[in-house]
C-alpha cells in the first residue's frame, strides 16, 4: 500500500474522497449539485455560452449537459436565448435568481476553501491549487 501512496493519481482519488461529501453537502444546502454550481459559475463569467461550451468547461459529456440545463431552466436559474433547433447552438444565460444563488453558494465555497479549513498553510493552498489546475489542463488538452 505504501507504493500506492507515492502515486499522484491515487493521492487525487484519496483527496476527492476526503472532501467530496463535504462539498456535495455544501452545494446541496443551496439546492445544487457541483456540476450545476459549475454551470452557473461559467455562465456568470461568460454569459451566452452554448451547451457544448458549458460541457467542455465543466468537464462533462455534452449529452449530460442537456439534463443539467433543463433542470436549472425549470427552476428559473437560467434561460435559453434564440430559436435553437436541430443543429443550431442555443446560448444560455443565468437569470437574476441563478446569479443570486451562485453568489450565496460561492460564499460558502470560499469559506470551505480557506487554507485553515483545509488544514493547509496559505502557501500550500496556493501550490495545491496551481498543481491541480496544471493536472486538469494536462488531462483535458491531451489527445
Amino acid at each position: 500500500m505504501s507504493e500506492l501512496n507515492d502515486l499522484p493519481t491515487w493521492a487525487v482519488v484519496q483527496a476527492y474522497h476526503a472532501v467530496s461529501r463535504e462539498l456535495y453537502e455544501l452545494f446541496a444546502g443551496h439546492g445544487l449539485t457541483p456540476v450545476q454550481f459549475g454551470v452557473l459559475a461559467q455562465l456568470s463569467a461568460a454569459p451566452g455560452l452554448t451547451q457544448a461550451e458549458l460541457a467542455r468547461r465543466v468537464l462533462i459529456r455534452p449529452q449530460s449537459m442537456t439534463a443539467v440545463i433543463t433542470q436549472l431552466a425549470e427552476r428559473g436559474l437560467l434561460e435559453r436565448h434564440g430559436p435553437g433547433g436541430r443543429g443550431r447552438p442555443l446560448p444560455v444565460r443565468a437569470t437574476e435568481a441563478g446569479r443570486a444563488l451562485l453568489a450565496s453558494a460561492e460564499a460558502d465555497l470560499r469559506a470551505a476553501s480557506e487554507p485553515a479549513a483545509l488544514g493547509l498553510a496559505t502557501y500550500e493552498a496556493g501550490m495545491l491549487t496551481a498543481l491541480l489546475h496544471k493536472l486538469v489542463a494536462a488531462r483535458t488538452t491531451a489527445p
